[in-house]
């Protein structure tokens, strides 16, 4: 079984324990509205770890009957099969090939009979009339069990303000770094070459300057990751956009960029550039000024600044989030080059070199160096949790606040969630996987990808569990690569192709009701956003929402090195901002159905459909 680093069983059964805990016993359901005991019971620790642990042997035994399925193929892909070994997915990819090309067609609308069943493996689930996440005493939610991952950080939802348009998102940046007076942490894939990408850097440059001049000069820091194979295209790129600042201001701005250990040797040579992005980036997007903390899909180009719809967050005053960010970038940084100011690059003393050291023993150093920013600020806000709640049990929440020795109780909770499987941390995808899992009848997902490839896992769980689903995915012309030249070109063809797979899926299991496909489209705009929002059952507002870097495809689940944030609430007024979020992107949007795929623009050439299911796990 694939498990990351720190969900060792140890970890599996304190996960368990937290969302269940000795001595608890569940609160009744279906109370009147706003009633104790009206809130959802959630399942029990051990309930919720078999599901996960039972799906990934159910995927485990369907990869093993693919593999046999090729090996009983015709002579050809069988010769084929032994000319790769040690390549199990690429042999049940030919093989399920195979089947559609030889004499078992049908064999696609039967090979996931399981997902038909799937709904009633588990008890039936009332409909639940009451409002989301209702807390107890303690803070205590229904997504609680995420901080046995990850640290939980409790904030005021007016510390939280969604923003809508790129527009927004620049001024508010450039309005940021002006007035910023410790540190400037801004992490991307890359930076790009045009004028409003120069004026961003300009505005770092003045703010630098202030800072030098002033009376008591404030010590601003500025620190930028990027990704190495990205931000290193062209002769002009984000290096050469970013050197002045470097030259200037050499003991206060840092530029690290980030190199995968996956792209190394004979590979890392005759791999042309754009390519090689393929391998592997840096695709984390946070933008942090002072305390206060912009989470986004968005990169800092000029598109993202004009007509490439995407989603943002702000986080103002939040100190501890910023702290826990800013350790995070710097600790992608320490292991990853570091721009000098004459345009080389190289490594911090000490630290093993992505791809001319060893590669076990780099993944290994940068494990440790991220998990420890992790786990330290995990205890961190542990503690903080036991101090605010448990320290005093004679003084009540209110009274404590009263008294100015105790934090106001928060009514929306952040998770930072890190994804990044070339160093065997993947507590994005076991967040997102127990999610779906556990979402119950009559609740709605609202799921948007700007490149929709799900992964086999996510696509089992959508078409598998009871909740109903939403998805809002690019339509041709908006997607971003619509009108490249050459190959990439042909990428929207691709994304066409998947898309139109997952809807027969969809259709040849009966869910076109549950699951439900639309395409956004705008003139002249193209679209990026990505995240989910959850609504409860019998609940019209989001309770919870994901938002940041990851697409839910294969590249985010095993390339790049991802982050997002899961945000849970409780205040209805952020609600509403979310909901309002998520009706003002599918707003735009159309639904999906058999037509749609009978359009002159949607016809997909032989060659791109071949091609398709080899190269769909590198974009």
């Amino acid at each position: 079984m694939l498990r990351p680093a720190l969900c060792s069983p140890t970890a599996w059964l304190q996960l368990g324990a937290h969302l269940c805990p000795p001595g608890r016993k569940p609160k009744p359901r279906g109370g009147p509205a706003g009633a104790p005991g009206s809130r959802a019971r959630p399942l029990s620790g051990r309930a919720v770890v078999n599901k996960v642990l039972a799906r990934r042997k159910r995927k485990r035994r369907v990869s093993m009957a693919a593999a046999a399925a090729a090996a009983a193929g015709p002579v050809f892909w069988r010769r084929l099969l032994g000319l790769l070994p040690g390549r199990p997915g690429l042999a049940a990819l030919l093989g399920r090939l195979s089947d559609r090309l030889g004499r078992n067609p049908d064999r696609r609308r039967r090979r996931s009979p399981w997902l038909l069943l799937a709904p009633l493996l588990s008890p039936a689930v009332p409909v639940v009339t009451s409002p989301p996440c209702c807390l107890c005493a303690e803070g205590v939610h229904r997504f609680q069990w995420i901080r046995n991952l990850v640290p939980e950080f409790g904030v005021s939802s007016s510390h939280v303000r969604v923003l809508s348009s790129p527009a927004e998102f620049f001024e508010l940046m450039k309005g940021q770094i002006k007035v910023a007076k410790r540190r400037v942490v801004m992490a991307s894939l890359y930076l790009g070459i045009g004028p409003l990408e120069q004026e961003l850097v300009d505005c770092l440059e003045s703010t630098l300057e202030k800072s030098l001049q002033a009376k008591f000069p404030s010590g601003l820091r500025v620190s930028i990751l990027l990704d190495f194979t990205r931000g290193s295209r062209g002769r002009k790129n984000s290096r050469t956009m970013l050197l002045p600042l470097l030259q200037r201001f050499p003991e206060q701005v840092r530029v690290s960029l980030f190199h995968t250990p996956n792209l190394r040797g004979l590979l890392r040579l005759l791999i042309p550039e754009r390519f090689n992005e393929t391998i592997g980036l840096q695709h984390i997007k946070v933008y942090l000024f002072d305390n206060n903390v912009i989470l986004s899909g968005a990169n800092l180009s000029d598109s993202y600044f004009t007509n490439r719809q995407d989603r943002y967050v702000f986080l103002q005053d939040c100190p501890e989030i910023a702290d826990f960010f800013t350790e995070l970038v710097d600790a992608v940084g320490d292991v990853s080059l570091q721009l000098q100011g004459d345009d080389t690059v190289q490594m911090v003393e000490g630290m093993v070199h992505p791809y001319k050291g060893d590669r076990a023993a780099y993944c290994r150093a940068a494990n440790k160096r991220v998990m420890d920013v992790i786990n330290s600020a995990r205890t961190r806000q542990q503690m903080l949790h036991a101090q605010t709640f448990h320290s005093d049990p004679l003084l009540t929440q209110e009274d404590a606040a009263a008294a100015g020795d105790r934090r106001p109780a928060p009514d929306t909770w952040i998770y930072p969630l890190i994804q990044m499987k070339p160093f065997e941390i993947q507590i994005d995808e076991i967040v997102t996987e127990t999610l779906l899992t556990e979402a119950e009848r009559g609740a709605k997902v609202y799921l948007t990808t700007g490149y929709f490839n799900l992964t086999q896992a996510y696509m089992d769980l959508v078409l598998g569990t009871r909740a109903e689903y939403q998805i809002l995915l690019a339509s041709p012309e908006v997607n971003g690569f619509f009108g490249a030249k050459g190959v990439a070109g042909a990428i929207p063809a691709a994304y066409v192709h998947i898309e139109r797979q997952f809807y027969s899926e969809v259709c040849s299991l009966g869910q076109q009701e549950r699951v439900q496909l639309q395409e956004y489209w705008r003139r002249d705009w193209t679209f990026h956003a990505k995240g989910l929002w959850l609504y409860l059952a019998g609940s019209s507002l989001p309770c919870l929402t994901l938002i940041g870097s990851p697409n839910f495809g294969y590249r985010s689940v095993h390339r790049d090195l991802e982050a997002q944030i899961a945000i849970v609430t409780e205040s209805r007024a952020l609600q509403q901002q979310l909901h309002q979020e998520q009706e003002q992107l599918y707003r735009r949007a159309g639904v999906v159905s058999s037509a749609t795929f009978e359009q002159p623009s949607r016809q997909v050439k032989l060659w791109v459909k071949m091609v398709t299911p080899l190269i769909k796990n590198f974009f």
